[in-house]
């Protein structure tokens, strides 16, 4: 496979993993945490700084819209819902140094 392949399918299911997020707005930042170690907010600090290692202007709030579908304030006043005690303590068993 030639890299230009790679990188289009690469794209595509990146894509396709965002859709995906934006769909499942049940599904809880710490609960994609807890579960696989990153969230929405991560996967847009990975768009950020790809975009900051090719020179390419992208601010952490066009990084998160890209990735959750509207300005990320609207998403967490309309999907996100207070952490529960049960999941606080996941969090701080599975990621011991972030707390």
């Amino acid at each position: 496979m030639d890299d230009s392949t790679r990188t289009e399918l690469e794209a595509a299911a990146f894509r396709r993993l965002v859709t995906h997020l934006r769909e499942r707005t049940d599904v809880q930042n710490i609960d994609l945490m807890n579960l696989a170690g990153f969230c929405r907010n991560c996967l847009s600090n990975w768009l950020k700084d790809a975009a900051d290692a090719q020179g390419v202007a992208m601010s952490r709030d066009e990084s998160r819209e890209a990735v959750y579908g509207m300005p990320y304030e609207t998403w967490k006043a309309k999907y996100q819902s207070a952490a529960t005690p049960d999941q606080v303590e996941a969090f701080k068993k599975s990621h011991p140094h972030s707390h």
